[in-house]
């Protein structure tokens, strides 16, 4: 009889447990639901089983379907303070600190993930001074589903921001969110469900890849979990292979005296200048490992501090040693290398810098224009200049592996449609990268997210806003094609979607790094067009100028243009990078003059233009033309 009441005792506990009541991971404390709409708040309990929700004063009732899932919708609500919420059922849960305002989705690729961590040095009283907690994040974590779309998501909570905690967060979504509360004083939600390098068709939903043949059946292709465990098995096979022979060969750690020893005499190496990459200095097309070594001198009042050392950013990846000591090691070419040096490492005089650099595929070495230095305080060695190399294990690029995260509706699966159900405000999206060269097709794709993602909300034309590409790679001395360009012109394009605007971020890139470190700007152009597409400002000017009409007159095109503001104006100097052409499609740099609001185009040398380009470069480095209130203007083609 004891062991039978034990047993039923044990049942009856096992049925109580499961039938209790579980949220997704968004209902959570310090949550922010969405102002002046209805609200859906739901989880799953056992069959049939009865549900109350109270907030602020009112009391809500449902109960679990079939399927064991309930949800209730709040009435809409203005802005308020902190809330607690009351759940009911065979169990009771409380969530605490509850806001309401208004709630922006966070996506794209890296440039709307990058974290305000990553700007610690370029904006340090900012996140010192960031102490909010009206502004709050859930993070996404990343994930990818090709079976179907998700209910819930894996992990996250909701972040409130501190100096510490927002260093997490997106610092596109921050800047965003910051400048809108300022303006409004309304709690700002953020969820960021980011992924980098991710292409458009991740975030499409299976239905939505109906209108894409081809990435449907890459979709479908992957729902069988044996061909997907057979590429990832091999895939790691031929990276390990690939990994274990510059290891085994790498001659810098298998020599006498390891290359990183003190001891170690270098006096045989070659040398070539750094920032630079070791194809100009005799080492073309050379993948594997080459190792580098730079000799300097520390003052003695640098000897027993602390220092701090950066070596911009290195192709692909680096291992460093100072002195014999391992201080760092950065993964993949894109994160600035910046390294703590403990106190005590350096001594007076001459001390070795030495870093294996692993390089994937083409060019390896370091990137131009970048800091290399090693500081503290008011104290910096610099360590740009001459430096030995030597190759320690020459090998072919590395094999190609497939990244399930880019795979067609696998992000969407995993990580748009647990959201879905969580009332919004809007989406600000920061991708195309990606996608660049397939140009041709992004207006389709992108538009297409946009489309689903308003279905799978069921709220409307929602506002979506979105960033444009900004500046990357070398500037070119004449006009030439460009896929940034074309993708640019695919997202311009995207504006005849309603209720979406475009962040032109042109004159705000760099160079030779994917990921602007200005992420202030683009947060703070996007809170402008919040302004006025999301908060219904009237008066605000939120666009640059945008291409409207060309009219030809003799050897001139007059261009016209919407998102004038006050005026147009050629920012420091004359109106630069506008080119034109002939029937021949064959463009030249042009003259260029603004005239009532309008650029008046031409070259001598052409009597009969046909088209006229601005800022067509994937680096249109220069392009001014603004209107007064400061806001540059798309890049555009009319014979696009």
């Amino acid at each position: 009889m004891p062991k039978l009441f034990l047993s039923l005792s044990c049942l009856l506990m096992i049925i109580k447990v499961s039938a209790q009541v579980k949220l997704p991971r968004l209902i959570n404390d310090s949550m922010i639901l969405q102002r002046d709409i209805d609200v859906q708040i739901w989880g799953w309990a056992a069959v049939d089983e009865k549900v109350a929700v109270t907030f602020r004063d009112q009391t809500y009732a449902t109960t679990a379907g079939k399927d064991g899932k309930w949800m209730i919708s709040l009435s809409p609500m203005h802005a308020g303070e902190p809330y607690d919420m009351q759940i009911d059922a065979s169990n009771h849960i409380t969530i605490k600190n509850i806001l309401v305002g208004d709630v922006w989705i966070c996506s794209g690729q890296s440039n709307m993930e990058l974290p305000m961590e990553r700007l610690k040095d370029k904006y340090p009283a900012i996140i010192s001074a960031a102490n909010n907690s009206n502004i709050r994040q859930f993070n996404v974590s990343t994930n990818y589903n090709f079976h179907a779309a998700q209910q819930d998501l894996p992990s996250g909570n909701w972040e409130t921001t501190t100096p510490q905690s927002v260093l997490h967060f997106t610092a596109v979504g921050y800047f965003f969110a910051k400048a809108l509360y300022e303006k409004y004083h309304v709690p700002v939600g953020l969820i960021k469900a980011a992924v980098g390098g991710s292409p458009a068709e991740a975030w499409l939903s299976e239905d939505a890849l109906k209108q894409f043949p081809a990435y449907l059946y890459k979709t479908d292709t992957l729902k069988n979990d044996a061909y997907v465990d057979s590429i990832k098995k091999s895939d790691k096979a031929n990276s390990d292979a690939w990994y274990n022979n510059i290891w085994q060969r790498d001659k810098g750690l298998h020599d006498e005296k390891k290359w990183y020893d003190t001891g170690y005499d270098a006096s045989s190496w070659q040398t070539m200048q750094v920032p630079g990459y070791w194809k100009d200095a005799g080492l073309p097309d050379t993948n594997g490992v080459v190792w580098f070594r730079k000799a300097f001198d520390v003052p003695a009042n640098m000897r027993n501090k602390p220092l701090r050392l950066f070596l911009g950013t290195i192709i692909d990846r680096d291992s460093v040693y100072i002195n014999g000591t391992f201080v760092g090691a950065t993964q993949y070419q894109y994160p600035p290398r910046k390294y703590i040096v403990p106190a005590g490492l350096l001594k007076e005089g001459k001390n070795i810098l030495v870093v294996r650099v692993i390089n994937y595929a083409g060019s390896g070495g370091f990137t131009k224009d970048k800091p290399y230095k090693l500081f503290t305080g008011n104290d910096t060695i610099d360590l740009a200049g001459t430096w030995q190399y030597k190759l320690g294990a020459a090998a072919g690029p590395i094999p190609s592996s497939t990244t399930f995260n880019y795979m067609p509706g696998g992000l969407y699966n995993a990580m748009t449609a647990p959201l879905t159900s969580y009332s919004i405000k809007g989406v600000i999206w920061y991708q195309g990268e990606s996608n660049a060269s397939r140009a041709s097709e992004y207006h389709q794709l992108f538009a297409a997210v946009i489309k689903d993602w308003r279905r799978q909300w069921q709220q409307g034309d929602f506002p979506f806003l979105y960033v444009q590409l900004a500046n990357f790679m070398q500037t070119k001395e004449q006009p030439s094609e460009s896929d940034w360009a074309e993708l640019r012109e695919a997202q311009l394009k995207t504006l005849a979607v309603p209720n979406t605007a475009i962040v032109v971020t042109t004159d705000i890139g760099e160079w030779n790094d994917i990921h602007p470190l200005n992420k202030e700007d683009v947060g703070k152009r996007l809170a402008l067009a919040a302004e006025k597409i999301a908060y219904y400002e009237k008066d605000i000017v939120y666009s640059g100028p945008l291409y409207q009409s060309m009219k030809i007159d003799g050897n001139k095109i007059i261009i016209s243009f919407t998102n004038t503001g006050s005026g147009l104006m050629a920012k420091n100097g004359d109106l630069k990078y506008f080119s034109i052409a002939s029937s021949d499609k064959k463009f030249i740099w042009a003259k260029a003059t603004i005239k009532n609001n309008t650029v008046i185009v031409w070259n001598d040398a052409i009597k009969d233009p046909v088209a006229v380009r601005y800022a067509w470069a994937d680096n249109p480095e220069g392009a001014n033309l603004y209107n007064k209130e400061g806001l540059p203007a798309s890049a555009f083609a009319t014979d696009k």
